[in-house]
């Protein structure tokens, strides 16, 4: 069996709220190539929610959150995929936290010093009614089983705005940073794998076309062969050949089933913690209207809320991304 990684962020450009960057791993039959997996499962598995049939075999989109999901419409598209894949991996969160718990452990002692996220709790799914999910996963896991295909896990890390403004200063740009908290997050996903081919899509960190340094940092003991290098795609291979490893760095690479899924848990933990974020300010300054935290709502966000900030103590370092 070989294995398929995708990786993909959600929150690269606001000031304020996470940055949230997600992989997720499927096994799969080791002579299956990165593109192949959504055509293979293209009777339960579509790219966006105006391709599933009305009646049939049931059926869910999991594509590229920005069509999924668009602000002001509900969260409906982005969660039905989620609680499929969640309870595929025999999950089934109730509550806003335990859904950080699952996908993102790691952000919940940033969680409990924030104090928007501290007390914040609310049962999830938001939109979806989750009757209908047996039937679904149910059809998953049949048509997935019969190609020899298995969800094996999803993976998030979330970089809060005092960690994201340490890690542009330490690493020189936000891009860069990007990239780095994507491979590690990569390689931590790919250590517990078996032997077996390993494929890793990524998509483009901004307009960098060059990774081989990256990887070299991230897989030090690694010799990274680099097979292209441009604007569409960069691609590199390393490692012995019974775990043989090839990333690919690929334009609008939300194409890619693994990367389309990795979309849709960054996009929703960041929405969750943005609701956070604004039912704390909002409950506490008369007539401020909620933020994305995109920049120049940002700002306007930012000053509105200044005097409060001030008088609960709370610092930028806290609350304001640099970058």
């Amino acid at each position: 069996m070989g294995y398929l990684v995708g990786t993909d962020e959600a929150g690269y450009g606001p000031n304020l709220g996470p940055l949230v960057i997600s992989a997720t791993v499927w096994q799969v039959p080791d002579t299956l190539r990165c593109g192949d997996l959504a055509a293979l499962l293209a009777d339960v598995i579509v790219s966006s929610p105006a391709q599933i049939p009305i009646h049939g075999r049931p059926c869910v989109a999991i594509g590229d959150s920005k069509v999924l999901y668009q602000s002001g419409k509900g969260l409906q598209h982005l969660e039905r995929g989620l609680w499929a894949a969640m309870a595929l991996l025999g999950h089934e969160p109730g509550t806003w936290r335990e859904v950080w718990q699952l996908l993102a452990p790691e952000a919940i002692d940033h969680q409990r010093a924030a104090p928007w996220h501290a007390d914040y709790d609310t049962p999830v799914p938001l939109d979806i009614n989750l009757s209908e999910l047996p039937l679904l996963v149910a059809a998953l896991a049949d048509a997935m089983g019969r190609r020899g295909v298995r969800l094996a896990a999803i993976r998030s890390r979330a970089i809060f705005p005092d960690l994201f403004n340490r890690l542009v200063r330490q690493h020189g740009s936000k891009g860069s940073a990007l990239s780095s908290v994507t491979l590690d997050l990569a390689a931590e996903v790919m250590a517990p794998l078996e032997a077996g081919p390993i494929t890793v899509i990524c998509d483009k960190h901004g307009g960098r076309n060059r990774y081989r340094d990256l990887l070299a940092a991230s897989f030090p003991d690694c010799l990274v062969e680099v097979y292209a290098e441009g604007r569409d795609s960069s691609f590199y291979r390393f490692g012995p050949r019974h775990r043989r490893v090839e990333f690919r760095f690929e334009a609008k690479a939300e194409a890619y089933l693994p990367t389309a899924l990795a979309s849709m848990a960054s996009k929703y933990l960041r929405e969750l913690a943005m609701r956070a974020w604004n039912q704390f300010w909002c409950s506490r300054v008369a007539g401020l209207r909620p933020t994305a935290g995109y920049p120049e709502d940002a700002r306007r966000f930012r000053d509105e809320i200044a005097v409060m900030q001030a008088e609960l103590g709370i610092s930028d370092e806290l609350t304001w991304r640099e970058r």
